[in-house]
């Protein structure tokens, strides 16, 4: 099916209108333009018939179905060019010429076929405005010199032939210029709608990273303070009546444990609420405050905020006023620590000991702190190994504990665990590039191990 310039506005719903037509005014159109081409043609029969020598009768049935063809004009536009070529000699089908060379033009059809026929029409009514004009001369209806001839054929030929070959062209480059805007149109709506889901996406991945992330800092800082607190608080029942210096000095340490895990409690809580403001804080090992992405739904700037929180969490950067969290010049007073609540720790330290990247030396803080919290749950009171080695491009930490010794239930602490410990030791030390391995030992104790790159 060929369309023309009329149908260019939108595309038309499937079965709008009958037969071949895409809407109903276009066939309305269509067959109006067909009835008053075939009364022309009817009226100009009844002169066809008498030049011919043939009944009037047959001469306006002649027409009638010769102009009624322009009704096809958006099916067959060539078929409708070329009646409109042969009925020229009777000098009929003026309007259908016209209106046939501008659907032909307007179509789909190649541009060779279109200037054929509009050649073909134009030395048609150049040859037949020639002889009609010839015969007025020769009966003496014109006045004019022989030069009026041609002069007429080629103005008469260029009038009815170039203005609506050159509408046609206009209107079916316009429409199908338009159409190719719509499709650009609808391509980048389609584009725009996949960047927006995709926007949503990594929201929500960023929303479900920091929760993750949020959750495994909080335990790093406080999981540690409390369980040495309830050591000593087991310890403190255990010799408040037998020995009360000692009950005194652990309630003592009891208190301190608690302050210290609050400080760093208020910490965190504080870059969470002024990550909001900042786009981007961190404490401890880099956890950034995103509220405004835990807001976001599908903005592509939320989502650009996020990834550039998470490039400075990854490059460890904090707000100004806020605590830059522990490192391994801390080492000795977790293991303190420790010892203080009972628990027989070794450390030993190999190769000289330097600066690393803050990260760096938070996540190696991190998997000890976290290591020695594992040991007061599981293991109470057995003998812990603390090694650290500074290598040239590494640095390397190793926790294992000894079987630990049989006791009682009542002098046990019975600490409670939430499984995340190793796992999130081991998301910090992957994270950095590192690697990270735990397991029981052969001697019935546990071995956490881990190496972190310097850079």
């Amino acid at each position: 099916m060929t369309t023309t310039g009329e149908d260019h506005a939108e595309a038309p719903p499937p079965g709008a209108g009958p037969w071949w037509w895409g809407r109903l005014r276009s066939a309305v159109l269509d067959v109006g333009l067909g009835v008053a081409s075939a009364l022309e043609c009817g009226v100009e029969g009844v002169r066809f018939a008498g030049d011919a020598g043939i009944p009037v009768a047959a001469g306006v049935v002649f027409g009638v179905l010769a102009g009624s063809v322009l009704v096809l004009r958006r099916r067959w536009p060539i078929a409708v060019v070329l009646v409109s070529i042969a009925v020229m000699p009777a000098q009929m089908g003026f309007l259908m010429g016209i209106v046939g060379l501008y659907t032909l033009a307007a179509s789909e059809l190649p541009r060779r076929i279109i200037a054929s026929l509009a050649g073909m029409s134009f030395v048609g009514t150049l040859i037949v405005t020639f002889v009609w004009v010839r015969q007025d001369v020769a009966r003496g209806n014109l006045t004019f010199g022989d030069w009026v001839i041609p002069f007429a054929s080629v103005t008469t030929a260029l009038g009815v032939t170039a203005p609506p070959l050159l509408l046609g062209l206009y209107v079916g480059a316009r429409r199908r210029l338009m159409e190719s805007l719509r499709e650009r149109a609808d391509s980048l709506e389609r584009e725009l709608q996949l960047l927006a889901e995709r926007a949503e996406e990594r929201a929500e991945w960023a929303r479900n990273e920091e929760r993750t992330r949020i959750a495994r800092e909080m335990h790093d800082v406080v999981a540690h303070r409390v369980s040495l607190m309830v050591v000593h608080a087991a310890a403190l029942q255990a010799v408040a009546r037998k020995d009360p210096e000692k009950a005194v000095k652990n309630a003592a340490l009891v208190g301190d444990m608690g302050r210290q895990a609050l400080t760093e409690l208020r910490e965190m809580l504080g870059v969470l609420r002024s990550g909001a403001g900042a786009g981007g804080a961190g404490v401890g090992g880099g956890v950034a405050g995103r509220e405004r992405v835990q807001r976001a739904v599908v903005p592509l700037a939320a989502v650009g905020a996020a990834a550039a929180a998470a490039a400075d969490r990854e490059r460890g950067g904090v707000d100004e006023g806020v605590a830059e969290g522990p490192c391994l010049s801390e080492l000795d007073e977790l293991v303190g620590q420790s010892a203080a609540a009972g628990m027989v720790v070794d450390l030993s330290v190999e190769g000289e000991s330097r600066t690393y990247a803050r990260e760096v030396e938070q996540t190696a803080f991190r998997v000890v702190q976290e290591a020695l919290t594992n040991v007061h749950k599981h293991a109470a009171g057995a003998k812990t190994h603390v090694r650290l080695a500074h290598r040239v491009s590494e640095i390397a930490m190793q926790v294992e504990n000894e079987p630990p010794p049989e006791v009682s239930s009542e002098s046990s602490a019975r600490l409670p665990s939430g499984g995340n410990g190793l796992v999130g030791m081991k998301e910090r030390v992957v994270a950095l590039g590192g690697v990270f391995v735990s397991g029981p030992t052969d001697a019935g104790g546990f071995r956490v191990s881990a190496v972190i790159p310097a850079a």
